[in-house]
C-alpha cells in the first residue's frame, strides 16, 4: 500500500524520528511565500529542513525540494520514495553537493564516504530503524540512483519572488576536496 503524508504526519513517533534526520513534516496548506513553481498555482508544502529549505508535494506526486540558497529540483518520484531516500541517505543533500555536477559515480562515492562518517551516530541509526519498523518500510533498492534519476529528470522551474530561477540541486564539488570525506572513502 502506498505511503501518504497524512499517515506519516499523524504518527508522532515517526515525525520525531524524521526530525532526527532533518526532515520536519508540517502540514501547511498555504503555498510557500518565498518561491513559486511555474505551472503550479498552489504547491503543497510538506515540511521543512533545518536550513530553511522546503519540501513540496507536486500534483504529479513528485516531491520537490527548494533550498533557502536558491537551489531546487524534484528529489523523489513519490512521497514513499522520498521517505525511503531520507531514511537510507539522511545526508541526501550532501550527496547532491558532492555530485560533480550530477555524476552518478561521484554521488555513490559521496554516499559511501558520508555513510562511513555515520558509523558512530547511534541517534541517526536508531531513527532509521524506528521509521522503517513503524512504517513497515521496504528498503529502496538503489536510493542514490533514485535520487539521481529524480533530480536529473527534474523539469520543475522554481522561481524566487523577484522572478529569477533557482539553480539545479546538483553542485560541482567532489569529496576529493574534503579531507574528511576523501579519507572516509579510502
Amino acid at each position: 500500500m502506498p505511503l501518504f503524508p497524512e499517515a506519516v504526519s499523524a504518527n508522532s513517533e515517526v515525525a520525531e524520528q524524521l526530525a532526527a534526520l532533518d526532515v520536519s513534516l508540517e502540514a501547511d496548506d498555504r503555498p510557500p511565500d518565498w518561491f513559486s513553481i511555474d505551472g503550479i498555482e498552489a504547491p503543497r508544502q510538506l515540511g521543512i529542513d533545518g536550513a530553511g529549505g522546503a519540501f513540496v508535494l507536486l500534483p504529479s506526486n513528485h516531491v520537490l525540494y527548494a533550498s533557502s540558497e536558491g537551489r531546487a529540483g524534484i528529489i523523489a518520484a513519490t512521497f514513499e520514495d522520498f521517505i525511503q531516500i531520507v531514511v537510507a541517505c539522511p545526508y541526501w543533500l550532501e550527496i547532491l553537493k558532492f555530485s560533480a555536477g550530477g555524476d552518478l559515480e561521484q554521488m555513490r562515492r559521496a554516499a559511501g564516504a558520508l555513510e562511513a562518517t555515520l558509523d558512530h551516530e547511534d541517534d541517526i541509526n536508531d531513527a532509521r530503524d524506528a521509521i522503517r519498523d513503524a512504517l513497515d518500510l521496504p528498503a529502496l533498492e538503489d536510493p542514490v540512483g533514485a535520487l539521481y534519476e529524480a533530480v536529473a529528470a527534474s523539469d520543475a522551474i522554481v522561481r524566487a519572488t523577484d522572478g529569477s530561477p533557482f539553480t539545479t540541486l546538483f553542485n560541482r564539488f567532489t569529496i576529493d576536496r574534503n579531507p574528511m570525506l576523501r579519507n572516509a572513502a579510502a
